[in-house]
């Protein structure tokens, strides 16, 4: 399908991160978007509010006049997240209308630009978000479609300067479903290779599989640079002729040394051979976002950023939403919440919480995503919320997935070693602080629980 020829675009899932970037793309190019979410959301009604057509019912009477008067020239972009039975998939299937999955259409879009791809089961949007911070704040003419709300931009999308000449584009390279194999690289990160999407991959060495598929995209001269501990999991082999650089806070040839945790931020210095940056400043918090930035400063080096820019690109950077993103830092109190949804996310997230404020009694709670997800993975969930001194427990957000039997949020209380440890419900969360007052706090999970960070971000600003 030729994009230059759209009539319209319509979209299955369009309250999806990633999905509502590419909605803004081409609502951008002027052709009209519209499209359905299973529930509204702060994202679909900043769609809504730049014009966008949003729908909330799965029903065919929902699709607009103009998507089914010209198939010929209608894109349909769905995710897999669409449940087998929805009424408008069947309809555009049984219709014959040509469906893209969300990164069949990134193809598209970048086939014919330098692409700077960031893969990995973790860190992936906050690497692919730095890269295109420090790339535009540098001078750079970038696009970017990222899987998060960046706070620079209050977007997940960059628009390039089309009449700056040449650009680059910035993607996030998603391994759910294998969409990351329509991208064409000419630099990749790889953030991480850890076990996860079981439910699409069965074993994890199938998972491995799908990274070496999307190693094999790179460009023959491109450039990957990878994290220590995933390039471990790979062979030589894997990598053909593409030029492989490893990168790690305290392994690999790109290095962060004299790393400190302050209250607000960490610092460190950049060390690749004989290269040194020092006394860098990162306003996004944690071990692992110091390792997600020495792959971001390597590629801002490769494309001539001087050493200047770099520092103070990314000392501006002020995250992505829901990733460490504090709400509330006073000597007597600390909200924090965080998207993370995996065992080893966990870990590096409540640890780098430790490492801020060692001295401070710390209280998480957590909504576990998906059945499929807690089942595989809850002796390392038990484990990783273990690093709190007081664990609370949500219901699992079940997204795309039907409940499983014994598969519950109770199954992971008992290995929990907290020295206090509860289940909740979202309802009488903020009764339950207010009776015990935490002094840092975190919320952690991927599904909503962000419903409930406003709130309680209100509560702990105004509590005495």
């Amino acid at each position: 399908m030729k994009l230059n020829h759209l009539h319209s675009v319509h979209f299955l899932g369009i309250g999806g991160i990633g999905m509502s970037a590419l909605a803004r793309y081409f609502n951008h190019l002027g052709i009209p978007v519209s499209g359905y979410d299973k529930t509204p959301s702060p994202l679909t009604e900043k769609l809504a509010s730049e014009g966008m057509q949003i729908s909330f019912l799965d029903s065919v009477a929902e699709v607009p006049a103009r998507v089914k008067a010209n198939k010929e020239n209608t894109l349909i972009v769905w995710t897999p997240a669409m449940p087998k039975d929805s009424e408008q998939l069947n309809f555009f299937r049984n219709e014959g209308y040509a469906l893209h999955k969300r990164a069949a259409v990134l193809g598209m879009i970048t086939a014919n630009m330098p692409t700077i791809a960031v893969a990995g089961t973790h860190g992936k949007t906050t690497t692919s978000s730095m890269v295109a911070h420090l790339l535009k704040s540098g001078g750079e003419n970038i696009a970017a479609f990222l899987g998060g709300i960046t706070q620079n931009y209050q977007s997940n999308l960059i628009l390039h300067d089309e009449q700056a000449g040449a650009s680059t584009v910035v993607v996030e390279a998603d391994e759910f479903d294998r969409s990351f194999l329509h991208l064409h690289p000419n630099t990749a990160v790889l953030t991480s290779a850890d076990a996860d999407h079981l439910d699409i991959y069965g074993d994890d060495q199938v998972m491995m599989d799908g990274f070496r598929a999307f190693l094999d995209l790179i460009a023959p001269d491109g450039k990957l640079y990878i994290q220590s501990k995933a390039y471990e999991k790979l062979a030589k082999s894997d990598f053909g002729t593409v030029k492989v650089t490893q990168y790690g806070v305290k392994a690999g040839e790109i290095q962060a040394e004299n790393v400190k945790a302050l209250p607000g931020y960490f610092s460190f210095d950049f060390v690749k051979g004989s290269k040194r940056i020092n006394s860098l400043e990162l306003r996004m918090p944690g071990f692992h976002n110091v390792e997600n930035a020495l792959a971001a400063i390597a590629i801002a080096l490769d494309y001539g950023l001087t050493e200047d820019k770099i520092t103070a690109g990314l000392q501006s950077f002020r995250g992505v939403k829901r990733r460490f993103e504090i709400h509330v830092q006073e000597d007597s109190k600390v909200y924090i919440d965080d998207y993370a949804h995996h065992p080893e996310e966990i870990s590096a997230f409540l640890g780098s919480v430790r490492a801020m404020y060692p001295s401070k009694r710390l209280t998480a709670i957590f909504q576990p995503h998906l059945f499929t997800r807690t089942r595989d993975f809850a002796a390392g969930f038990s484990e990783s919320l273990s690093l709190a001194d007081e664990v609370i427990l949500l219901d699992i957000y079940p997204a795309r997935e039907l409940p499983i039997a014994g598969v519950t949020s109770e199954m992971l209380l008992a290995d929990i070693s907290a020295d206090k440890k509860s289940l909740q419900s979202k309802e009488a969360i903020l009764d339950y602080l207010n009776a015990n007052r935490p002094e840092v706090l975190v919320t952690i999970g991927a599904g909503d629980i962000d419903r409930l960070v406003e709130p309680i971000a209100k509560w702990m600003r105004d509590e005495n």
